[in-house]
């Protein structure tokens, strides 16, 4: 028994894999390590899973989860051919588990336990971040650590697959459905100026300012006054550069700070897919600083990313494999609330919501746009950050527009004032906000 060698255990897992394929009734197949094909008479223009060690069946047998799954795809031991993540999900097989348990049980055991002796080495090339990985303490020190691990990547990796100006939030497609991300990203700038009925000489917070698209495009379009913070060096030194190109100098800022110690008082707030990255706990400290910096009835434009809720706080809790992995390994620290508890938050600490719009199939087609454009220079961003970093994020992005599809995950901007008694001042309907595409309009 122990000296079975790989051959045999091929033929015993090749054997094993036919059987679940037909079980399944999959429309795709698999290419093992030594070449061969489950079916064996698979056309050759076919989707196929392609395995290409025998360690990595033995690694999954040891540690039968997603985080194995993942690391030995971002290693390149599992691939795709003839097609993509995507085509793999259209063509994934309906009540899995029910038909596998017609499988033969005593073959399934035996081919356990033979890779359960096989070398499983496998590299693990997804790390977490070196220091206090995932932490949400609220620190400024660890939310630097976290932020800077996943923008400061590189700007030219994220120039590969993001629209002219670098907006690195969801897209505003109208009036209908289009494949122009760059109208797309503008159009998006534009609504949240309008629904913020930015004025000139007004002064605009952008928290978690990216790249500086939206502060620019505020104080060329509208006239304010804009500063932005963020924690990713990167993304500061170059929106300064645009800044200075742009000869916006004198109206806009960029600091590098957390924003809990941001400073001053602010006609107007946005925060467009940055309190992802707070985390619940800390949530009381964000909505508070937000009031602070807040002029009284000023407009805060709250836009972030939201799961649904669920029959109780205990089981919103729970958080499904996929969900852990980009929060380990993409996004650490980062945590999503669901929109009543935004809503609730907003309410709590002294605000009054106005307007609620969701975006999720905005975010969907954003993010299917974002891995079609990484995909599509994948040679490039290999060269610049690594085979490897470019797997995990193509894998991150087709994942993450999967999850917008499916509805499991979705976007919302909400609108809100710093309550007071009175007037809001806001108009008596929403028809300002709606206007053709690409078409500004300053206050």
């Amino acid at each position: 028994m122990a000296g079975t060698s790989e051959t045999a255990r091929l033929t015993m897992f090749r054997d094993l894999l036919g059987d679940a394929h037909r079980a399944l009734d999959l429309q795709f197949g698999f290419e093992l390590w030594d070449g061969s094909t489950i079916p064996a008479d698979l056309p050759s223009y076919a989707l196929r899973i392609v395995i290409k060690r025998e360690s990595v069946v033995a690694a999954l047998l040891r540690r039968p989860n997603l985080d194995t799954a993942l690391n030995a795809y971002v290693a390149g031991l599992i691939d795709l051919k003839n097609g993509t993540i995507f085509d793999l999900a259209s063509q994934r097989p309906q009540k899995a588990g029910k038909r596998l348990r017609a499988l033969n049980k005593l073959k399934a055991l035996k081919v356990a336990y033979h890779f359960l002796r096989a070398p499983a080495d496998m590299p693990r090339p997804l790390v977490r971040p070196a220091e206090d990985t995932g932490a949400r303490d609220g620190r400024p020190s660890t939310n630097k650590a976290n932020i800077a691990y996943h923008y400061d990547v590189s700007n030219a990796f994220y120039r590969l697959f993001l629209d002219p100006e670098m907006v690195y939030t969801c897209a505003y497609f109208q009036p209908d459905w289009h494949d122009d991300l760059a109208r797309a990203q503008r159009d998006k700038l534009d609504m949240i100026c309008r629904k913020l009925r930015l004025k000139a000489g007004e002064r605009l917070l952008d928290i978690g300012c990216g790249w500086g698209a939206l502060i620019c495009h505020a104080a060329q379009h509208y006239g304010v006054k804009a500063t932005g913070v963020t924690l990713a060096e990167e993304q500061a030194a170059l929106a300064r550069e645009k800044i200075a190109r742009l000869g916006l100098q004198d109206r806009v800022e960029v600091v590098l700070k957390d924003f809990t110690q941001v400073e001053g008082e602010f006609d107007k707030i946005s925060s467009i897919g940055m309190f992802e990255h707070v985390g619940i706990a800390n949530h009381p400290t964000y909505f508070q600083t937000v009031h602070r910096l807040l002029k009284p009835r000023g407009l805060y434009l709250h836009h972030t990313i939201a799961r649904r809720a669920k029959r109780s706080d205990k089981a919103f809790g729970r958080l499904r494999p996929e969900a852990k992995a980009v929060m380990r390994y993409i996004f650490p620290g980062a945590e999503l609330d669901h929109l009543g508890m935004s809503v609730a938050s907003l309410e709590r600490f002294g605000f009054e919501v106005h307007d609620v719009e969701a975006w999720r199939e905005h975010y969907q087609r954003t993010t299917r746009l974002w891995w079609e454009n990484l995909n599509a220079r994948r040679q490039e961003a290999e060269a610049e950050v690594g085979a490897e970093k470019t797997r995990a994020w193509l894998l991150y992005l087709s994942g993450v527009s999967l999850g917008f599809e499916r509805g499991v995950i979705g976007v919302n901007q909400t609108l809100a004032s710093k309550r007071t008694r009175g007037a809001s001042g806001l108009p008596s309907s929403r028809a300002d906000l709606y206007l053709p595409s690409g078409t500004s309009q300053p206050r």
